[in-house]
């Protein structure tokens, strides 16, 4: 990695742990067996920009910090950001905007984080429509605050790539 993609990527990465782990109990959103933390995705959407090295870390961080503030199914769950970074990223790397990549990592983010929770035990519906399209309604959610953020801070050329290549 780059200095620029390790400095951005950590700064992303402390994001990403301090929205659990001290926003959480603020921006939790619960529904039966799903939870949906606002704002969660954020800094791991912002990090597709970077790389997709600093996106599946930013990925990894969330995870713990979820793991350390909440159930082992939330933390788990969380681990598919690790794939869903690393995915949007690629799609920003081969030049599509923020926004396709978003749409891209959507269905992976929501089948991943849905498969997750078959081994904790929830039945179809849960599984399917609770959590599968509770991720994807969160998702949308978090694309639009992150695309705000790279709108107003002009953050299209975070891009890494698109300046040392």
């Amino acid at each position: 990695m780059k200095a620029r993609e390790l400095a951005l990527g950590g700064l992303f990465t402390a994001f990403s742990l301090l929205i659990p782990l001290t926003f959480g109990p603020y921006l939790r959103i619960l529904v039966g067996p799903f939870s949906a933390t606002l704002a969660s995705h954020v800094p791991l959407f912002l990090a597709a920009l970077v790389s997709p090295m600093a996106a599946a870390t930013v990925g990894a961080a969330s995870a713990f910090g979820f793991l350390v503030t909440t159930t082992p199914v939330i933390a788990a769950r969380a681990l598919s950001h690790i794939v869903v970074g690393f995915t949007a990223a690629v799609v920003v790397k081969n030049g599509k905007p923020l926004y396709s990549a978003l749409l891209v990592a959507l269905p992976v983010h929501a089948i991943l984080e849905a498969l997750v929770v078959v081994p904790f035990g929830f039945d179809l519906y849960n599984v399917g429509v609770v959590v599968g399209v509770g991720t994807a309604l969160h998702h949308l959610m978090d694309s639009a605050i992150a695309l705000g953020i790279v709108k107003v801070l002009g953050l299209e050329r975070l891009t890494a790539w698109a300046r040392y290549e």
